[in-house]
């Protein structure tokens, strides 16, 4: 790689000027971007980089060389600079009028790196839609086909990858929030947005492999099986790659199985996919009851020790191995050290083999009392657990005669109706329930602050 790439390609973007190199960068690309070709004329940026540098807004250049340096002077530093690190090359023309070229690798660079910016998602669709396409194509060009068959389907794999990667990063995230609206707000402004709404609502309906994926795999086996359709596309691809028909030919083989098994083997990842997206979204909602959720029980004490202890950690920026060092944990728990005599006190002694002689079993009658008990406590506690069906006949119970309820609206006067809203705006995501929402501005009810939606029922 480094044949091709200069070896301080990349040092304007680890600099302390970074974000100039960027902001600068992006300007020409915007310019070039527009032409016929990327080749400009070097005075045309150095214009557009001059009225960039007399802004109010424009990054500070920390360079020692430029101080008392007016901005045409900065501007022309900054071409200097680029072309020296890589990114542009400036030729002169018969004319002798000095033209601006970004480097070929350098565009591409600067489109991926534009995408990352704007989170721009990838478009399954279009992916499976263009494999389905060129699949039941007729075509006088079958090897160039199936490499833009081989090239999409690897785009749509590595996309379903880092979907998948995307909802673990999310996960591991998870950790980092101390408070329920930092939760609520990781899940419903940014997970929701980003993640559910742009990519893996569509990977459920609009862009379901499964209603192009049979007949794909059923074409592309039948194609395998054909000896006048190996023997054309082998041709080609000899031709293109330069190589011998044999290997061609063995080729062939291998993208068409290559396709076949990506495809075959694609509910691998989408069942990952639907694995994680559930374990995030039910991580979130009970991380949140967990902070909500307060008692004076065991389990709620040892709850406030430790956010106590994870507010004095993050207060004072210490290392968790640092722990020890709180003050307060002395008149909480007291840790001491053991010392054994000897360290074979843990020994146990082998103990020779014994004879097994069988106890009576006696036929005892069950406490059906206990048992009733037990049945109830049991029943009570499946009652409060809140199902996507229990969610559901709520919303329908709340509303009544009406079509359209505010969660502002709902009952809130406690933390078990607090999380009954969360699911509600949780659920309302799935096309299967009977409603739907729209969001509305921030709410704050008894103590609860939340962004309010309307509750609609469908049809």
């Amino acid at each position: 790689m480094f044949d091709i790439i200069s070896d301080s390609f990349f040092v304007p973007l680890a600099s302390p000027n970074k974000r100039v190199y960027w902001e600068c960068i992006c300007r020409l690309f915007s310019i070039m971007n527009n032409q016929l070709s990327f080749g400009v004329e070097r005075d045309v940026l150095a214009d557009e980089l001059q009225y960039y540098f007399e802004q109010a807004n424009a990054a500070d250049l920390a360079e020692e060389e430029l101080e008392g340096t007016d901005s045409r002077g900065k501007a022309n530093f900054m071409l200097r600079r680029l072309e020296h690190y890589g990114w542009i090359e400036i030729e002169t023309d018969k004319s002798y009028v000095q033209r601006v070229n970004f480097k070929e690798y350098a565009v591409k660079i600067i489109r991926t790196l534009l995408e990352i910016a704007e989170g721009k998602q990838i478009e399954y669709q279009g992916y499976i839609y263009t494999i389905y396409s060129l699949v039941r194509s007729s075509t006088d060009h079958p090897g160039v086909v199936l490499m833009q068959i081989l090239e999409n389907t690897d785009l749509l794999i590595t996309g379903l990858k880092n979907l998948n990667s995307g909802i673990k990063h999310y996960i591991d995230d998870l950790t980092r929030h101390k408070t329920v609206a930092q939760i609520m707000d990781a899940l419903f402004n940014d997970y929701i947005t980003n993640i559910v709404d742009r990519a893996y609502h569509r990977l459920l309906t609009s862009d379901n492999v499964s209603k192009f994926r049979p007949e794909i795999i059923e074409r592309l086996e039948n194609k395998s099986r054909s000896k006048t359709y190996v023997d054309k596309t082998a041709a080609e691809i000899a031709g293109i790659k330069e190589i011998s028909k044999e290997a061609a030919e063995e080729l062939v083989y291998h993208y068409l199985h290559s396709i076949i098994d990506a495809f075959q083997n694609m509910d691998d990842i989408l069942r990952e996919i639907n694995q994680k997206n559930t374990q995030y979204q039910r991580s979130a909602v009970n991380r949140a009851r967990f902070m909500l959720t307060g008692s004076e029980d065991v389990r709620g004490q040892i709850k406030e020790i430790l956010i106590g202890i994870n507010e004095k950690i993050t207060e004072e920026q210490m290392n968790p191995g640092g722990v020890y060092r709180i003050d307060f944990l002395e008149e909480l728990i007291r840790i001491y050290s053991v010392g054994f005599l000897d360290e074979r006190s843990f020994y146990a002694p082998v103990e020779g083999r014994k004879e097994f002689n069988p106890g009576e079993v006696t036929d005892a009658e069950p406490d059906l009392v206990m048992r009733q008990m037990k049945l109830c406590r049991m029943a009570e506690k499946m009652q409060k657990v809140l199902s996507v069906a229990k969610i559901n006949a709520y919303v329908r119970e709340q509303l009544g005669e009406k079509r359209e309820l505010s969660a502002s609206q709902f009952p809130l006067r406690d933390t078990e109706d607090f999380v009954k809203i969360i699911y509600i705006r949780l659920y309302g995501q799935r096309k299967n329930m009977d409603y739907t929402i729209e969001l509305k501005s921030d709410k704050e009810i008894n103590g609860y602050r939340f962004k309010d939606f309307v509750v609609r029922l469908k049809g």
